[in-house]
């Protein structure tokens, strides 16, 4: 099919399309270190603030901090207010100003190249045995998106997170590995057209996007989409993603 240039707002769009594929990474966290009543959870990079809203809907009180000022209003949208939650804009050191410390578990969803400075920021917010969990992709051969996500490495030389940029981050941070996992994070859209827009919305794209034609990028991602269509339209592509724990000392 000819694409034609897909206008969206990233923020919206990630809220609304592409956040909801990371449902079974968030549960499969929460259930893992027990994320209930009376626990306390800063979410680095909350984004729109669904993982949040998770972690709240099982008692935890939850606090979120992202730079992007468009996805901390959805998040301020999202989480009831009077319960002690919080969402801040800013960098994670601003996590402080909210007043949920010492957390007892950070989580770092979406991990990327400045994570460690992050890390370093937070850890004070933490006491002694605070779980800090970062994320990524699986492994390539597992993520059916990662043939789409060539696109933008073609374009710019990006790559994104390998399997061992996690331990790294863990090891310069001076926190303690303390187990992993994978979870199936299949994604899953209505047509094309939403597919194009969900995947912009993760920011993979955004180097790409500043460095070439933006119709482009949408055009090539669209043609990289071509064998995860459907009979009926709908596109669907099987994923990896993986979790890796540490503690703070």
């Amino acid at each position: 099919m000819t694409p034609t240039l897909v206008r969206h707002d990233p923020a919206r769009d990630w809220a609304e399309i592409q956040e909801r594929m990371l449902v079974p990474l968030y549960e499969a966290v929460y259930d893992r270190l027990d994320v209930g009543r009376g626990s306390r959870v800063l979410g680095l990079g909350c984004g729109s603030g669904l993982a949040l809203l998770m972690a709240a809907s099982r008692g935890a009180t939850a606090t979120g901090v992202d730079r992007d000022h468009a996805r901390v209003e959805l998040a301020r949208e999202r989480l009831p207010e009077g319960s002690g939650h919080a969402v801040v804009e800013g960098d994670p050191a601003d996590a402080s100003a909210a007043g949920g410390a010492p957390y007892d578990v950070i989580t770092a969803f979406h991990a990327s190249a400045g994570l460690g400075r992050a890390l370093a920021d937070v850890t004070p917010l933490a006491q002694q045995g605070t779980a800090i969990v970062l994320a990524g992709w699986g492994p390539p051969e597992r993520c059916a998106t990662a043939s789409v996500l060539r696109v933008a490495a073609r374009l710019t030389g990006w790559r994104p997170a390998l399997r061992d940029d996690l331990e790294e981050v863990v090891a310069r941070a001076g926190l303690k590995p303390d187990g992993s996992g994978r979870v199936s994070c299949p994604f899953g859209y209505a047509d094309q057209d939403s597919a194009v827009r969900g995947l912009l919305s993760t920011g993979e794209f955004d180097a790409a996007v500043r460095a070439t034609d933006p119709s482009q990028v949408e055009k090539e991602i669209t043609e990289a989409l071509d064998p995860y269509v459907r009979r009926d339209g709908t596109v669907w592509m099987p994923n990896v993603f993986r979790y890796l724990i540490a503690r703070v000392p």
